[in-house]
């Protein structure tokens, strides 16, 4: 088959549910593949199903794209073109290749007369740019139904005239898709009127245990505005869907969107499924908060982080090294507040068990001396930075955990939490000060 030189490739989902990563991916696999060809490609809403078509779905898909930042040359929906439709339906019947079939009525709802296509019952081959040539006998499809009615065609008939009237050359998509491509080409070659498109079925995308991913089985991972509402960055998102069922060899692994565009093969396309690994997700995702300015992170943390208008800006400065270094994707905010790992930043704590305060090798009494050594270090006018070289100065002279192991507890009321040095220059030195002394009132009552 002779190649075209313009290349257009569409993407084309239902707007019967949310944006699915697989689609998301079929997406991106089309816009990788078009930009480094300099083409176009047009996003082509098939809202053909009207019982299940929502104007959610539609508005969802469109948001998922514009926080993907992938965009379309052109957007269009399917419905638009119903008219067109009608008249390829009549081309076909009054040419020959479809036909108003009587259908035995089982139930009420269903119909008694469809439009079926006259399968020539012959061998389809087509060159698969992914899978190589793909050979078809269509004798076992049958004659299969191509509209409910002139004015109600089901997928693959509408599918094809639109690919033909917005002069698509190339079609990539899941491999889902790979049984309904006899059947479309035969309708286009019916049709006749320009070559048929180059056809590419990349992989299924797999849950771990290998199963096909789907909302039913896997719940809301599967939907790209999951991962918008939970803090990831899009450009992490981008990358790791890239890498499922593609890599352009080598070990490097993170990619900006130019830079898959420049490297990406559609023939390194694997033919088998790709495992979908929300570790691996994560780790793309740590990497790209890593390389984000201060700037970029604290505004992140502004919009994530729970009850972020309690925290003064200076709080929130110094909070940002810590909390990032603990983040794989800015939702974890939200998880870190519910079991109470950020509430020492707002909220003294209240020491109901002082004897936690205590250092392991020691007892109630040196914990009150030390606590007060340190007391009078912090009240003395200095910076904290030098109130912390006078602190470990002691703590190296008296033992790190008598020292450090009170002040941290102190501070923060927890087992586990940063280091004492990080909580004195969020805290500040009056917030300190107080928080020593709740412990000292907690020690000597106890």
């Amino acid at each position: 088959m002779s190649k075209t030189n313009n290349i257009i490739t569409r993407f084309a989902p239902s707007p019967t549910g949310f944006l699915h990563i697989g689609g998301a991916r079929s997406a991106l696999f089309n816009y990788l593949y078009t930009k480094q060809k300099g083409g176009k490609i047009l996003l082509r809403i098939e809202d053909t199903d009207l019982e299940r078509n929502k104007e959610e779905f539609t508005e969802g898909i469109l948001r998922a794209f514009e926080w993907l930042d992938l965009k379309f040359d052109e957007t269009k929906k399917q419905s638009d073109n119903f008219p067109i439709h009608r008249k390829y339906l009549e081309k076909l019947i009054e040419n020959g290749h479809a036909y108003f079939s009587k259908e035995e009525v089982l139930e009420e709802s269903q119909r008694d007369e469809v439009i079926r296509f006259k399968n020539p019952n012959k061998i389809i081959t087509f060159t698969d740019l992914i899978r190589g040539e793909v050979s078809v006998d269509t004798t076992d499809l049958g004659d299969f139904v191509i509209a409910k009615s002139l004015d109600e065609p089901v997928f693959h008939l509408s599918n094809v005239v639109d690919d033909i009237l917005m002069n698509v050359t190339h079609i990539i998509r899941g491999e889902e898709h790979l049984a309904n491509t006899p059947r479309q080409i035969l309708i286009w070659e019916a049709i006749g009127e320009r070559e048929r498109a180059t056809y590419a079925h990349i992989p299924l995308i797999l849950s771990e245990t290998k199963e096909k991913l789907s909302k039913r089985k896997h719940g809301e991972i599967v939907s790209v505005e999951h991962y918008k509402n939970n803090g990831y960055l899009k450009e992490a998102f981008i990358n790791f869907l890239a890498f499922l069922g593609w890599n352009p060899g080598g070990e490097r692994e993170i990619y900006s969107l130019e830079e898959l565009i420049s490297k990406f093969d559609i023939e390194r396309v694997q033919k088998g499924g790709a495992v979908f690994n929300i570790e691996k997700l994560n780790w793309f995702n740590k990497e790209y908060i890593k390389l984000q300015s201060e700037a970029e992170q604290l505004e992140y943390l502004k919009k994530y982080l729970p009850e972020s208008e309690k925290y003064t800006s200076v709080m929130l400065e110094k909070l940002r090294p810590i909390l990032v270094d603990r983040l794989s994707y800015y939702g974890e905010l939200k998880k870190m507040k519910e079991d109470g790992e950020l509430d020492f930043y707002l909220n003294a704590p209240v020491y109901n068990n002082p004897s936690e305060i205590i250092w392991k090798k020691s007892d109630k009494d040196n914990a009150v001396i030390n606590l007060n050594l340190i007391k009078n270090i912090l009240a003395e006018s200095k910076e904290i930075e030098e109130c912390w070289e006078e602190i470990y100065k002691l703590a190296e002279e008296k033992g790190k955990g008598d020292i450090l192991w009170p002040l941290r507890y102190v501070l923060s009321g927890k087992d586990k939490s940063p280091d004492p040095k990080s909580l004195l220059n969020i805290l500040g030195k009056e917030e300190s000060l107080l928080r020593i002394d709740n412990a000292l009132k907690a020690l000597v009552n106890f």
